[in-house]
């Protein structure tokens, strides 16, 4: 046998760890399964469409064994950008799944790959997990992972919920916080400010066209936001009656597939809606959106263990028990006589 030079050796060596190297960063790239509790193999049940919104801090038991019922015990997904399996354990307590499973989506690549969205695909409940919303938007926005949300949405029929951020991408217009967090102040003083960057989601849900999503609402007084985020859709996407759903943290809002929406939890839910523009919505200028202090009407629910019932979510009501409205970048709150 003739003896191989040097330079061929070396190159044969470096052949085979590249290969080595390509072998560990295809299995990470392909592995989004970080654990699951329960049965790995995939069942079929019968489903039925649920919506759950949830406003952040401990999660709401009545809303995640709301969400399983109407999985009919088939497998539960989770989605996330970062964190870890704390879900699955939890969620598994909670009722009859065949199994809980955390999928950590965490790059473009990880989204793009047909593995991930089969695995959604697979979902008979999916539920998004709190963390940062840009990532979301970054990671997920026109990838397999959009594409297999979609086909739960609108084929599979499953139920689909979200908490904090995961709340947040459920709606058809965001607050995506591409410049970070924003608050009341800087978005009332400046609704044109680098932070208050709103943007369509990445899915589409009938019950929630024209309307965005807040969260943590009372907790980090993110009301006044809300309504610049109103406004801003009006503004920049030519939406004509913006409508708004916020939740207290410890609180859900969960509605089934005929709109129907229940409150569960320790906190209250919001629902915003305006019909005429704010009289000042420009950069570098205060909000002015009065309208003779009637500008957004409002309907606060308190949420209950057993789940407040609330107007169904597809026949959104003119009335209000309150009246919020903004003067020189101040906002106002009337109780509705």
């Amino acid at each position: 046998m003739k003896r191989l030079q040097a330079g061929t050796l070396a190159a044969i060596f470096v052949q085979c760890v590249f290969c080595c190297l390509n072998g560990v960063i295809y299995a990470q790239i392909s592995s989004v399964s970080i654990g699951v509790a329960g049965d790995s193999a995939d069942v079929k049940t019968i489903t039925q469409f649920g919506l759950v919104l949830m406003g952040g801090s401990t999660d709401v038991d009545e809303a995640f064994k709301w969400m399983i019922k109407k999985s009919g015990g088939g497998d539960f997904v989770i989605i996330r950008a970062s964190g870890s399996t704390g879900y699955n354990d939890y969620i598994k307590g909670l009722g009859d799944v065949n199994s809980v499973e955390t999928l950590m989506i965490d790059s473009r690549d990880k989204a793009q790959l047909k593995t991930t969205g089969d695995k959604i695909r697979n979902a008979e409940a999916l539920f998004i997990a709190g963390g940062d919303q840009y990532n979301y938007v970054k990671f997920w926005k026109d990838t397999e992972v959009s594409k297999a949300i979609q086909y739960l949405i609108d084929k599979k029929k499953v139920p689909i919920g979200g908490t904090s951020a995961g709340c947040a991408v459920l709606t058809e217009y965001i607050f995506d916080a591409g410049k970070g967090s924003a608050t009341s102040s800087e978005a009332l003083n400046n609704p044109y400010d680098t932070l208050v960057s709103v943007s369509k989601s990445f899915m589409t849900i009938p019950f929630l066209k024209n309307t965005i999503a807040d969260q943590h609402y009372a907790a980090r007084n993110r009301q006044g936001r809300h309504v610049v985020f109103m406004a801003r859709m009006m503004k920049d996407f030519g939406v004509k009656s913006p409508k708004g759903i916020a939740v207290d943290e410890k609180t859900a809002v969960c509605a089934d597939d005929n709109g129907r929406m229940k409150v569960f939890g320790k906190g209250s839910a919001y629902f915003l809606s305006a019909d005429d523009l704010p009289e000042l919505c420009e950069p570098n200028t205060k909000l002015e959106w009065n309208y003779q202090q009637k500008a957004i009407r409002v309907i606060s629910i308190q949420g209950t263990t057993q789940g407040t019932p609330a107007f169904n979510v597809n026949e959104w009501l003119s009335q209000a028990n309150q009246y919020w409205y903004v003067t020189s970048g101040v906002l106002n709150m009337n109780q509705a006589k």
